[in-house]
Parts: structure tokens; sequence; C-alpha cells
């Protein structure tokens, strides 16, 4: 496995120091796995996915956050700026791509760190509901957000349901979810929710499981959760509560062949990458790039090109993420 991660991984004061709540239950990761772009470490074809229609685009705003999770993908925190702000202009180049290349785009998702933290995220997301396009805002809904109340009040009296904000609320216990995020920040986050709640805003909730929690007792607990706070959401509902798999790249996972597809009864365009693409722009660079999907910024390996047009290229499932999150696991961010 390739990686040319900047990240390195920070903490603030608030942040957890024991292990976390939710964390991946295997083995080390074996050296062999994972390393090859055409060839598993048994020898058998690696399985790839076709870009069959972009119609995500991701723009990471920037990995600065106002959290320090245990066990953030990305590595997100107050001083981690591995990757820096993605500017107006930049999000503007590619949005023009979109226009002059009549591509399929219909939903634009933006995610960090935290997205509100970029300075010029509000214009960059007003821009992109003026085009017409659906956002997707993925947010803690803590301090940063709620410094931009009176214009996302703004917003949603002009666009309605074409925003919709999914709040990072990791488990429906107050206890496991500061495990994982830190002290004092279960009610800045209930709070924001009930804010957009309450104030009628497209909302979704981007949850956990414990391990050895099934699904019916996430969204039990989350419904009862709900239904205390008065937070419109169906826990029932998959594109309002979504439940991800946990990620972690050091632990051992199966990794997928041409012949997985069969024998999982998998169809490649059911994969995340089939369909969406990330912006990133990594600090040192003087460019934002295209990844091939949200969860891989930093590994080369994932580099599709500085262009949508580039970064059409099949992606090959060479790291631990693809196996555990999207094919076993069967989530896309996008859902």
């Amino acid at each position: 496995m390739t990686t040319t991660a900047t990240s390195s991984r920070n903490t603030s004061r608030n942040a957890p120091t024991a292990a976390s709540p939710f964390r991946v239950e295997a083995d080390a990761l074996p050296e062999e796995k994972f390393s090859d772009p055409v060839w598993t470490a048994k020898g058998e074809r690696r399985a790839s996915v076709p870009l069959t229609a972009l119609e995500t685009l991701w723009f990471n705003t920037g990995t600065l956050c106002n959290l320090a999770c245990i066990n953030c993908y990305i590595e997100s925190s107050p001083t981690n700026d591995a990757l820096v702000y993605i500017s107006r202009d930049h999000v503007t180049r590619y949005l023009d791509e979109i226009a002059e290349k009549a591509i399929a785009t219909k939903e634009i998702g933006y995610t960090g760190g935290e997205p509100f933290m970029n300075p010029e995220f509000v214009a960059i997301l007003t821009d992109t509901l003026e085009r017409g396009f659906e956002a997707l805002v993925l947010s803690n809904a803590m301090k940063p957000m709620r410094r931009r109340e009176a214009a996302l009040l703004d917003l949603r009296e002009r666009f309605g349901d074409k925003l919709t904000i999914r709040v990072s609320l990791d488990h429906y216990t107050k206890a496991a979810h500061e495990a994982e995020r830190g002290a004092r920040s279960w009610e800045p986050g209930t709070e924001g929710l009930k804010w957009l709640s309450n104030n009628g805003f497209s909302i979704a909730v981007a949850g956990r499981m414990l391990p050895n929690e099934t699904m019916d007792q996430a969204r039990d607990g989350y419904a009862t959760l709900f239904a205390e706070l008065g937070i419109g959401i169906d826990a029932s509902d998959p594109m309002r509560l979504v439940l991800f798999p946990e990620m972690d790249e050091a632990k051992d996972i199966a990794e997928i062949t041409t012949e997985c597809w069969g024998i999982l009864n998998q169809n490649p365009a059911d994969i995340m990458c089939a369909t969406s693409r990330m912006v990133v722009h990594r600090k040192g660079e003087a460019e934002p790039r295209v990844a091939a999907c949200t969860l891989i910024p930093y590994d080369g390996g994932f580099d599709m090109g500085s262009t949508l047009e580039e970064a059409s290229q099949d992606v090959s499932l060479n790291h631990p993420h693809c196996a555990r999150f999207c094919v076993l696991g069967g989530a896309s961010c996008s859902a």
C-alpha cells in the first residue's frame, strides 16, 4: 500500500486519550497486503471500479477542525492542516468544468475537518446552490456552524431542501459519543442538531455502532434519542440516519478480487467510487488534486489528476478502506 500522507496525528486539550470505543477488533494488517494495484498478496487479480457517472463531487474544505476525535480517518484536529482550506476560486474551477464538459453531476458534497471553519465556505456553498446543484454538508453542528446561523437561514429560505446538513453524532449515548469526540462535545452537537431541525432544514445524522451492537439496536437507540430531543429524523430511513462501518487501515481485512463480485453478489457500479470523486488541496501543493474517494485523500495511489476529466479512470481497490468500508461494509458517503 503506497502512502504519501502528509498528515500527522494532532490532538487538542479536550481530545480523548483512551482507545476509541468504536475501534476495529482485528489482527494487524500483513505488510504484503494492498501492496500492488493489480495483484493481491495471494496472486489473484485485484478488483477495480470504473466510473459510471460522476453523480457526486466532493470537496474537502480542509482538515482543520474544532475537535480531535480518536479514530478520525483523516486525522482532523485544531492543528492539522495537511489539507489546506479549499478556496472559492478553486471550487469555481471544478464547477465550471462540470458545466463546460456537460458532466451529469447532481450533488456537491462538502466534508472536512469542519467545513464551517473555512472562511470562504458560506460563499462556496452559496455558489453551489445558485448553480442548481444539491449540496450535502457534513458538520459536527457545533460553534463553527452556529456562527453562520443567519447565512444558513437565508440559504434554507432560498433553496429549501436542496441543502442538506448531515450531523456527525457518533452514538445515541453521550458517554460513547464523548469517549470518541471529547468532553463537552455532546451538548453543543445535539443543540446544533436541534436548531437545524427546529428551523426546517433538510437534515441527516451520521452515526456509528459499538462492537457487537446490531443495526437494529443502533437504530432503536437513535430513534429514542430523536424522540427525546424532538429531532425530525426517521431513524429507520438509511438516507437520514447513516450508520457507517468502522475503518482502520492498520487492521487486517480481506483483499477484494475480481472473483469477489460474484461471490459477494456485488455490483461494482454500486461502489462509491463508481459515482463520486473528491477534490483535495494538500499542503505544499500549488493546486488542488482529485482523489478517488472521500476516504483516501493522502495516498498517491488514489490521486487521479488535477481535472475531473483526468479523474475518470478506473479505481483499483488497493486499500483496506475499499474492502472494509465500501465492499464488505456496503457504505457510501453520499448514501
